[in-house]
């Protein structure tokens, strides 16, 4: 493994950026996973690594082992306090991995999509993504004011999920959803139909907003409103909740 002992490298200044900055991402197209869950779900998709990166405990680990996986990409040891600023977690494993975001078609036919607009919180979206790929949903399309779902926070939260979903990034929700070919269903709570009551048989999609703000005028013109029946004294869910709600209801039908 190479070592890197100077904040002043240019590599590891690139690798700074990718940590912390959306720019730095969208202009190489490259991003950090976080730990060996997430290597080993990069890997099970078949995504390109570009580099390894160890803390020096780590390097004397058996976390070392990923360079005889990973043959073919180059390795990195650095001393902690430079790997611990690439990190969003406060106790790091102690290995990182740089790997090309992948690219996602507009060719398949998709029979259950989410739609997320402006959700702020990066790990609040990696929630969602999870719950979305563990209900089988086939693509996640993320509205301009979305946070970034390739962020290291949001690969986080995700714990791989994002590998196992078409993620389109700067969507048009309102357009999407009255393209769609299926019902698109927004939770509403002036809604008089409720969640269970509908049928999520078929092609069908769920745009999720904003915990302040909700959806857009725009994208609640474009679908369906219901409500999740709530006999308690709760105003509203968080929207991943809501999200895991209304997903697994779908998979609930499809049994």
């Amino acid at each position: 493994m190479k070592p890197i002992s100077s904040r002043d490298n240019p590599t590891y200044k690139e690798w700074l950026a990718l940590a912390g900055e959306r720019k730095a991402r969208r202009k190489t197209g490259h991003t950090l996973l976080d730990g060996p869950h997430l290597l080993q779900a990069g890997v099970d998709a078949g995504v390109s690594f570009r580099q390894l990166v160890f803390s020096e405990t780590a390097a004397a680990s058996e976390l070392a082992d990923w360079c005889r996986r990973l043959p073919d990409t180059p390795a990195c040891v650095l001393p902690a306090p430079l790997f611990n600023a690439l990190t969003p977690v406060e106790t790091p494993v102690g290995v990182l991995a740089v790997i090309d975001i992948p690219r996602v078609s507009n060719q398949q036919q998709d029979n259950c999509i989410v739609l997320l607009e402006n959700i702020q919180d990066p790990g609040n979206l990696g929630a969602i993504l999870r719950v979305a790929a563990a209900a089988g949903a086939d693509a996640v399309h993320l509205s301009q004011g979305c946070c970034e779902a390739w962020s290291p926070k949001c690969l986080r939260g995700g714990q791989g999920a994002h590998f196992q979903l078409a993620i389109h990034e700067n969507a048009d929700l309102p357009i999407l959803a009255q393209g769609f070919g299926g019902p698109v269903y927004a939770a509403s709570l002036g809604a008089t139909a409720a969640l269970f009551d509908l049928d999520l048989r078929g092609r069908v999609g769920f745009a999720f907003g904003n915990e302040g703000a909700g959806l857009s005028a725009q994208l609640c013109v474009a679908a369906q409103p219901f409500i999740i029946p709530m006999p308690g004294k709760v105003e509203s869910l968080n929207v991943a909740t809501a999200a895991a709600i209304c997903l697994f209801e779908r998979v609930r039908q499809l049994r």
